[in-house]
């Protein structure tokens, strides 16, 4: 990279961690109010809705949302998307406007302040540790019984090959779903990788595409089933990635 482009993808990864933070520390007295009871969730989403708008507008990310289906107030589903960047959790909750939890990685809970709501919001899991991966299920219930959506991005976490158009998928979410008889909504996520990729070098501003495609249906499909279903959802995701990147 060139020297004045390498400072300027250094400032702007600065002044996007930047945005991360202001509105954490604008709203924290109400987002520690929200996390007290697990009922108050709702608010402390819409306030989540708020902080992800906040940076992707202020980094001049611009969400382009094309939805061929809508999802039905009251009911629960389970969200995936391809994933590729740390903007990925923006424009998801952008995308929902139904409150839902993440499952995700247990080591983020190790951040100052961001550690604890965290903790208090998503549903931890170790995936080293089998023991944590069973309790995610236990954990699930008990969200989806107070009617909330569950969102796991199914590679489990960011290719380490920027060429990689879309990593394998695990299990977990798929096994949730047939489980909890869950509608799966697939998204897919165009340009997060472009607009700020985990590599330095790849950062700007721009559109971000996001689709959500048509529901997949898990009923009557048995726990049999699951590497099936989720062979089908990553192929659905893998077709729309490579007929959306030349446009």
């Amino acid at each position: 990279m060139k020297p004045l482009r390498t400072f300027a993808v250094f400032l702007f990864r600065i002044w996007f961690y930047v945005l991360v933070a202001i509105p954490i520390f604008a709203m924290l007295p109400l987002l520690l109010i929200s996390v007290i009871k697990e009922s108050w969730y709702p608010l402390y989403y819409r306030m989540a809705q708020f902080w992800a708008r906040f940076i992707l507008y202020g980094c001049g990310f611009w969400p382009q949302v094309k939805r061929l289906q809508d999802t039905i107030d009251g009911k629960s589903y389970m969200y995936i998307a391809n994933h590729t960047s740390i903007t990925d959790i923006m424009l998801m909750l952008h995308c929902v406007r139904q409150p839902f939890v993440f499952v995700g990685k247990q080591e983020l809970a190790r951040f100052p302040l961001f550690g604890f709501l965290y903790r208090r919001t998503c549903i931890l899991v170790d995936r080293k540790d089998a023991k944590s991966r069973r309790a995610v299920f236990e954990s699930a219930q008990k969200k989806l019984k107070m009617g909330y959506g569950i969102c796991i991005f199914p590679e489990g976490r960011v290719p380490d090959d920027y060429n990689l158009l879309i990593d394998s998928f695990k299990d977990g979410a798929f096994r949730l779903a047939i489980e909890h008889q869950l509608p799966i909504v697939p998204l897919v996520f165009y340009d997060n990788k472009k607009r700020f990729s985990y590599q330095f070098e790849f950062a700007s501003p721009g559109r971000m595409r996001a689709k959500i495609l048509p529901f997949v249906d898990t009923e009557n499909i048995t726990p049999d089933g699951r590497r099936q279903l989720r062979d089908h959802c990553y192929e659905l995701i893998k077709a729309e990635l490579k007929s959306g990147t030349d446009h």
